[in-house]
């Protein structure tokens, strides 16, 4: 937790050049394009738990990327800033098309067009 906070907070992070970006958005919307549910996310972040817990209330088998558990977490939240102009977690996309976050997630479910969009995968 410690080296974890201090790499957060105090390490300056190393900016990617432009082919290593090009690289993580290819490898971003590949995940996009090829999971059908796929989730950007973090472990300490309550809307983050609340996007999960209800795609596993509707058996909804999702890809989850925790971006603060792996080293290139930050490039990747970049890249989905620059795929959808949102840099928020959780950063949802289900069929290839991108949701939003958890309140976007959480309209769907009660307008009942969650389950319409899971019905096609």
């Amino acid at each position: 937790m410690i080296s974890w906070l201090y790499q957060t907070f105090f390490q300056p992070r190393k900016l990617l050049s432009p082919e290593e970006m090009s690289a993580t958005v290819d490898k971003v919307n590949a995940w996009i394009k090829e999971k059908p549910i796929f989730v950007a996310s973090k472990t300490y972040c309550p809307y983050c738990q609340a996007t999960l817990k209800t795609l596993d209330e509707l058996k909804a088998d999702a890809y989850v990327v925790q971006l603060n558990t792996i080293d290139d977490g930050s490039d990747i939240q970049d890249a989905l800033y620059e795929i959808t102009g949102q840099r928020t977690v959780p950063n949802i996309f289900i069929g290839g098309k991108h949701i939003g976050g958890n309140s976007d997630l959480q309209e769907l479910k009660a307008s009942g067009k969650l389950d319409a969009l899971l019905s096609d995968l």
